[in-house]
């Protein structure tokens, strides 16, 4: 296995376990509510605790990695992430629970951004989407299958194993980060810490057009997501059953990321975003009619993963290798920061109106929003970066 590939394998697994911390634990807020006899908005703080640490740590890792080494700083956050799963399952009460959360959350905060900027810095232009195409299998596989195996935990089990579950993949990426990345000395000088060169990067309009489409896309999505685990509990849905909705799901949004590594490059990111955006919507109204669920879902993973990876591809379309460590931790900031939102404000959009049909409605006019930055896009400067050699011949 080539070097590239092991660094490769370090970021996805950082990235996977991130997903499973966001997806496999909404199936079980039922019964932590009942245990713990935490409100609606409380339960929504179980993802964002989690969300925030990983937001406020990432400014921090360019400086840290500079400082300590990559591999140093990526072995620390996975004992700190591993350490706070275990005090998270062990939770006595609501407020404790939420706060060991923020702690997973600095302890993982550091997985992505560093392990997708040294990913990135190994694959030259024109293969990393080759790279961007292993990213989003892995957001498609883990968003199906951990909340349908976190159900059959919570139903057979207990809430408390779906944090306990982490250990092994936490502990098997720490061994594989200590085998295979090679040890980096920490720079010398120490380095200035810089947070506002990584906020400067929003001057690329690509980047700020796909921050923008990930804010209201794929974060209204797991608002929504959040909001629907309730309103199918209530309808009757136990957490299996819930849990496996993400199945079709998950098959759309595999014929989501088929068609936009086949299309990006033929048709651009805009039509595609365009069309993801409406998909999107029509599925979040259909979860208004619960004989039309299944479809619901496929609509929305069929057009909600059709803008995540046109957005991925999209964002470091023009950022150049040395930058890509601030690049991707701003990307990574917005991507936390828009599931954060996307849960709080659906959440606290359910507790003031009381209705699910109105919080769904609001929900899908949200999906809606990017769309006149999208249609602002530079469209020959996009075909020049994708085909520069045509362009030079015209």
């Amino acid at each position: 296995m080539t070097y590239r590939s092991k660094v490769a394998w370090i970021f996805l697994l950082g990235f996977a376990l991130d997903l499973v911390n966001m997806f496999v634990a909404t199936v079980a807020y039922p019964d932590i509510a009942r245990d713990l006899h935490a409100s609606v908005t409380q339960l929504a703080w179980i993802s964002n605790a989690y969300l925030l640490g990983l937001t406020l740590i990432i400014p921090l890792s360019v400086w840290l990695a500079a400082m300590l080494g990559e591999r140093t700083l990526i072995a620390a956050s996975l004992l700190l992430f591993a350490g706070a799963s275990v005090m998270v399952g062990q939770a006595a009460s609501i407020d404790t629970l939420i706060g060991w959360r923020a702690l997973q959350g600095l302890g993982g905060g550091l997985l992505i951004p560093v392990g997708q900027a040294m990913a990135y810095r190994y694959f030259p232009a024109n293969e990393r989407s080759q790279l961007t195409a292993r990213v989003m299998s892995v957001a498609l596989l883990v968003p199906a299958l951990s909340p349908a195996l976190g159900g059959l935990i919570v139903d057979s089990m207990s809430w408390r194993w779906i944090f306990y579950a982490n250990l092994p993949l936490a502990l098997i990426t720490l061994l594989l980060a200590l085998l295979w990345i090679t040890p980096d000395e920490p720079t010398n000088p120490r380095p200035r810490l810089e947070v506002g060169g990584i906020f400067k990067q929003v001057r690329s309009p690509m980047l700020r057009v796909a921050m923008l489409v990930y804010l209201f896309i794929p974060g209204v999505f797991i608002g929504t997501s959040l909001i629907a685990v309730l309103y199918l509990r209530g309808l009757g849905y136990d957490a299996t059953r819930t849990g496996a909705l993400m199945l079709p799901w998950a098959l759309a949004s595999a014929v989501a990321i088929y068609l936009g590594k086949t299309l990006f490059n033929r048709w651009g990111p805009k039509p595609l975003l365009l069309t993801g955006m409406a998909l999107q919507c029509v599925g979040i109204m259909l979860l208004n009619e619960p004989t039309l669920i299944i479809a619901a879902y496929c609509l929305m993973g069929l057009g909600g993963s059709l803008c995540s990876s046109t957005a991925q591809t999209l964002a470091f379309l023009d950022i150049p290798a040395e930058r890509m460590g601030h690049a991707s931790a701003l990307w990574n900031i917005n991507r936390q920061m828009s599931f954060c939102l996307g849960a709080a404000a659906l959440s606290a959009l359910l507790s003031a109106l009381d209705s699910f049909s109105i919080t769904f409605t609001m929900a899908a006019a949200l999906t809606l929003l990017p769309a006149f930055a999208v249609l602002r896009l530079d469209t020959a400067r996009v075909r020049t970066l994708l085909h520069p050699a045509s362009e030079a011949d015209q």
